[in-house]
């Protein structure tokens, strides 16, 4: 897990100022605006609003472990920031909803906001501020490195359908500055133990999480986040699961 950047929770005194898991008033009192790559991921223990800066003016890496319908749904909410989002994956019909939802030109065209491609290196279009970048790389369990973020504004999500043992060898997960892990078998919650030194109660909680919880994993953070999905993303996911 990186080191370079801190993360904190609501009401933490760790570090300059928060990133990654604040609440809207921490958000409105560090920044402007959380127009430009934070979105509400889901609610807290308490049911307040826990929210997520995907894109920021750092490269950024992060991954999901667990399932497809999170990594969709945090696809969704990047286009709704204004985002662009750039798919590589060898199962291309399971993205197509976000095309879909993109919608269309008026003359019929394809709006460009989602793109689906090969998971083949290929050149990325640059990020700013005005028109930030997620690339999301779904390819299996132990990703290799096509896409690593290099340029401001720009986030490299890695999607990993379970936890391999060769997972804390490479850099999508050892070097993430921002971890969202659902449910996972004890065995994999072991593993993720030793990856990311957790201590006993963690992971036993990481074993018994619901179908629609999630626990955000960074540089001295643990927050477990029910998710929550709106209507709008409910006709195009479906309710709010675990798995693809």
């Amino acid at each position: 897990m990186s080191r370079t950047r801190t993360l904190d929770t609501p009401g933490s005194t760790r570090g300059a100022a928060p990133e990654f898991l604040v609440s809207p008033e921490t958000l409105d009192a560090v920044s402007p605006s959380g127009d430009r790559g934070g979105m509400i991921i889901g609610s807290g223990p308490k049911g307040e609003p826990l929210g997520t800066s995907i894109l920021r003016p750092q490269p950024t890496r992060m991954a999901t472990v667990g399932g497809l319908y999170l990594a969709r749904q945090i696809a969704l909410r990047a286009m709704a920031t204004g985002a662009w989002v750039i798919v590589a994956t060898g199962r291309p019909a399971a993205w197509k909803v976000l095309e879909q939802a993109a919608g269309q030109t008026p003359d019929g065209n394809q709006v460009p906001l989602a793109q689906i491609r090969r998971l083949t290196p290929f050149d990325l279009p640059r990020s700013t501020e005005d028109a930030p970048l997620l690339v999301i790389h779904d390819g299996g369990a132990v990703p290799q490195e096509l896409f690593p973020p290099r340029s401001p504004w720009q986030t490299t999500m890695y999607i990993l359908p379970y936890l391999h043992p060769q997972a804390g060898n490479g850099t999508a997960v050892n070097t993430a500055d921002l971890v969202l892990l659902q449910r996972l078998p004890l065995n994999q919650a072991q593993l993720a133990g030793r990856i990311w030194y957790l201590q006993p109660p963690q992971v036993q909680q990481l074993t018994t999480l619901q179908d629609d919880a999630v626990i955000a994993l960074g540089n001295m953070v643990w927050t477990p986040i029910q998710l929550v999905t709106k209507q709008r993303e409910q006709e195009i996911l479906g309710p709010v699961r675990r798995g693809d």
